[in-house]
């Protein structure tokens, strides 16, 4: 992806709108965009942020070339004037984010952007589309990982995903939110994502025998056997065979680590005669992999009915988020500077989930005295939270509900990517993301993280910034 131009990777109509902004003499008009999402996907009580790295790095490349100018001139739409401007594009604003991994809900901004009008405007498809996409995925695999209990998860996904790219960004994305590695190579290679896998079923059909493909395989990769023993009947010949080769090749080799998989059938059923045939045969410590149009509930399913399943290899309901495949984030103008002064700026809509929250805003996190996240409150931007007083909090669509938190701690979420147009943040190891997310994650209170009817997690306005959307309201009635 860094070899690509994607200038153009916007929607028409930003173009139209920034040439217009150029003729009109708003080009240079600093503005605050906000990204921010409505609703978590699958009903869930908590989203994860991922796509940042990316997003990052094309504000960072981003130009237009001569191939792009020519191409805009010749849709006869662009002033020579707005096209010259184009030549010489280069970000110069301010970007504030949400780090990757970290657990966010609706209506807070994951990404603040205060740049010239244009510059602000032609970003608003990659920033919408990187960070759309890969938090969709991140959210998708904790929801997987959560409902496996401890119980690694790989994403197999590659072959069902939406396209090279995102078959790519979507194993980071799944790593991000807890899986433990991918079966998609170029994934590991670009991004450091453990990639692994063994055989198909091709592999064993191959062969004359299913034994002499299991003892073709362990004989030459003895340090990475996963037998794929459902090709022709799981428990009558797979199993018996993998155990054959097992015990004839790997084992005088003194090789202990091997594992078996099953693609297909009742897993609960046959995963648990596997392991007792496995542990008759004294190899107590092969585990068992399970793949084959896995969920969370599936997942989840199969282990409440003692399913033996040591790892669980998912593909696309991964990779797609088959069950809920949007993540709804928006990029909406919140505020403008008029002679230095920030001036907030609001959408209204006869959808009341519509209306935006205006200004340029913090976002405090809102942690217990047991270190529990309990909400988040949105600022205004010279506000400070640092847990030294008390504050209210309040249900921003039912005001009178309130309640005075005292014994707190405070933690401000969004941190500086660009400023000046200058990149500022320097996007961690994918591993300590995924160490973040996860310890971030456990901070959460078991009850936000059910995947049904989950608790609800607040995000309030503080007092100042409710206070000026109501003015805003009643100021357009």
């Amino acid at each position: 992806m860094k070899d690509k131009n994607l200038a153009l990777l916007c929607d028409y109509y930003e173009l139209t709108m920034s040439n217009g902004y150029f003729l009109s003499g708003y080009g240079d008009k600093t503005t605050y965009f906000d990204m921010f999402f409505r609703s978590i996907p699958d009903g869930g009580g908590f989203a994860v942020a991922a796509g940042l790295e990316q997003l990052a790095e094309y504000i960072e490349d981003l130009h237009f070339t001569e191939e792009n100018i020519a191409f805009l001139r010749s849709k006869k739409l662009f002033s020579e004037e707005f096209l010259a401007y184009l030549k010489s594009f280069r970000f110069t604003g301010d970007i504030y984010a949400i780090p990757e991994g970290t657990p966010v809900f609706p209506n807070e901004p994951l990404v603040t952007v205060r740049a010239p009008a244009i510059e602000a405007q032609l970003i608003e498809t990659y920033v919408l589309l990187e960070l759309n996409h890969q938090s969709l995925i991140a959210t998708k695999a904790s929801r997987m990982v959560r409902a496996a209990m401890g119980r690694p998860i790989l994403e197999f996904g590659s072959r069902r995903a939406h396209g090279a790219d995102a078959a790519i960004l979507g194993a980071r994305a799944a790593y991000i939110g807890g899986c433990s590695g991918t079966a998609c190579t170029i994934a590991d290679q670009n991004y450091g994502v453990p990639a692994s896998g063994t055989m198909a079923h091709s592999w064993v059909q191959m062969f004359d025998s299913e034994y002499d493909a299991f003892k073709t395989y362990c004989a030459l990769y003895p340090g990475n056997a996963t037998l794929l023993v459902d090709t022709y009947n799981t428990l009558k010949s797979g199993v018996p065979n993998a155990i054959r080769a097992f015990r004839e090749v790997l084992v005088p080799r003194g090789v202990t680590g091997f594992n078996i998989r099953i693609d297909s059938g009742d897993i609960a059923y046959l995963s648990k005669k596997a392991r007792a045939m496995l542990d008759e045969a004294g190899f107590k410590d092969c585990k068992i992999v399970a793949t084959g149009s896995l969920d969370e509930y599936l997942i989840r399913d199969l282990l409440l009915q003692g399913a033996a399943v040591d790892i669980f290899g998912v593909g696309e309901r991964l990779i797609t988020s088959k069950s809920d495949p949007v993540f709804d984030g928006v990029y909406k103008l919140a505020a403008v500077e008029e002679r230095g002064a920030v001036v907030p700026k609001i959408k209204i809509s006869d959808n009341t989930a519509k209306i935006t929250n205006p200004h340029f805003k913090k976002v405090y996190r809102l942690f217990d005295k047991s270190g529990k996240a309990f909400a988040d409150q949105l600022c205004v931007y010279d506000e400070v939270i640092d847990g030294t007083g008390p504050i209210t909090l309040f249900d921003p669509d039912a005001p009178w509900k309130k309640k005075v938190i005292t014994d707190f701690t405070a933690r401000e979420l969004l941190v500086p990517v660009f400023k000046g147009g200058v990149k500022v943040y320097e996007s961690p190891a994918i591993g300590d993301i995924r160490d973040y997310c996860a310890r971030q994650t456990g901070l959460l209170w078991d009850e936000v993280k059910r995947f049904d009817n989950p608790h609800t997690y607040y995000v309030d306005l503080s007092t100042k910034l409710w206070t000026v959307k109501q003015q805003l309201l009643e100021a357009h009635k």
